[in-house]
């Protein structure tokens, strides 16, 4: 397919495909003449990947053109491939001082949360800081975690994944395809998953407290306000 058609087929503008032509993000298509060129569907697939990577995962170009570097190096294994994309999508804040009392305490309990579930984690991945950089967050607000208050988390969080959420990665698919499904699902169904939570804990604040039926008007956390013709005979 020739640039118009391929910009037609993936949604994306004709200038951004040639600037992702030009600084290597996407593979230059077969020439055919002088100002021409022929494109097929590994195009298309590093399109939706780049798409995804920028929209749904927020990264920059330059952490993109690693993930690509590694989709593109054959010589990595697939779970060292998905790992570059995994550990990308990491929101690591600033960490404080490696001396900083708060920081070793939280970076240790990560440790023996990992060792504790078994879990077979690079001992420099971004998401042990991640999730350190979290625990120190709780204590300095006053609502530290501990080591009893994490451990249902995870292994929920095993569960889900062993049971269902490593199923939905097409493990058979192409690597760019693969790719950009951790990203999609890792974001997205990451996403979902937080409001479902939210979702139940309002529920389950509801039961307990005793909370308004489904379905009534002050059910949608909205206050109940009287109507104007109430006001009118009030006032």
């Amino acid at each position: 397919m020739r640039i118009s058609e391929l910009s037609a087929e993936s949604g994306v503008p004709i200038a951004t495909i040639k600037y992702y032509l030009r600084e290597g993000l996407l593979p230059p298509g077969e020439q055919t003449a002088a100002t021409r060129a022929e494109y097929d569907r590994s195009h298309l697939r590093r399109l939706r990947l780049i798409r995804a990577l920028l929209e749904v995962g927020r990264l920059p170009l330059a952490t993109i053109r690693t993930i690509i570097t590694a989709v593109e190096d054959e010589s990595l294994s697939l779970h060292d491939m998905l790992g570059f994309a995994h550990h990308a999508l990491a929101r690591v804040e600033q960490p404080p001082n490696p001396d900083d009392e708060d920081w070793r305490e939280a970076k240790e309990m990560v440790d023996r949360l990992i060792t504790e579930m078994g879990w077979n984690v690079d001992a420099c991945a971004p998401t042990r800081d991640e999730l350190a950089w979290t625990l120190v967050t709780l204590k300095r607000l006053g609502m530290p975690a501990t080591q009893d208050d994490l451990i249902p988390y995870a292994k929920a969080a095993d569960d889900l994944v062993r049971s269902y959420d490593m199923k939905k990665i097409p493990l058979d698919a192409p690597r760019d395809t693969l790719v950009e499904a951790v990203v999609v699902y890792e974001v997205l169904y990451g996403k979902a998953f937080d409001v479902l939570r939210r979702l139940a804990q309002e529920s389950e604040s509801a039961r307990l407290l005793g909370g308004f039926p489904a379905g009534t008007p002050a059910s949608s956390g909205a206050p109940d306000r009287p109507s104007s013709a109430g006001r009118d005979q009030e006032a």
